[in-house]
């Protein structure tokens, strides 16, 4: 069954390019476009996409308005898409519940991939820039409330939280923690449910500000 994906961007040309590079990919379907935030919720709503890639600077509803939205409701993962200068924008983003971001300048190849590990659960950061969003939100954005619930989770719960703190995909958490990757996926769903945290990216940063990443 093929990815069906929506693309929103206000500029034309970039929203031409995405399409274009995702419809050329094996197993992925562009369902749709949209122009704006307040179009892209109307329209993954109808279309149900298994990822929209949303641009952040967009009239009307941006798109970190359409993410918490979406997200929030359970329609589908968001990348956000951005020129990326580490700032309110991107982490508003992330609060938003985004699955993750790209650059702009993304390879079409990384473009293409990114698409496939959201739809199967994973996060994506811009390899560029993990390590120094993670330390940068840690150290520059608006103090939030301390993460929930801690106490709640298993020692192999903090352990797995620990790792997506570090950025680690399952597969890489399986091999740390010599267990299965279904394993990895149950133990990330209960973390989530637990910390009342609505992506794996969220995690991460909630990993950081409790400091158990890097461990």
């Amino acid at each position: 069954m093929s990815i069906r994906v929506l693309v929103a961007d206000d500029h034309a040309a970039i929203r031409a390019g995405l399409v274009l590079i995702l419809s050329g990919a094996p197993g992925i379907e562009v369902v749709g476009e949209a122009g704006d935030g307040a179009t892209a919720v109307r329209r993954a709503v109808d279309l149900r996409p298994d990822v929209v890639l949303m641009d952040i600077r967009m009239p009307g509803t941006d798109g970190i308005e359409a993410t918490r939205r979406l997200v929030g409701a359970g329609t589908c993962e968001v990348v956000v898409l951005t020129t990326f200068d580490l700032d309110e924008y991107v982490y508003g983003a992330l609060r938003a519940g985004a699955a993750g971001f790209l650059l702009k300048s993304v390879e079409a190849p990384a473009l293409i991939e990114a698409v496939r590990l959201v739809a199967a659960g994973e996060a994506v950061l811009a390899p560029q820039v993990t390590r120094r969003l993670l330390t940068a939100f840690a150290d520059a954005a608006p103090a939030p409330p301390p993460t929930r619930n801690l106490d709640q989770l298993t020692d192999r719960e903090r352990d797995v939280l620990a790792c997506l703190g570090e950025g680690m995909s399952n597969q890489e958490i399986a091999r740390r923690l010599h267990i299965g990757e279904t394993t990895v996926k149950t133990h990330v769903s209960r973390v989530l449910a637990k910390l009342e945290l609505r992506s794996r990216v969220q995690a991460a940063i909630a990993a950081q500000e409790a400091g158990l990443a890097g461990r």
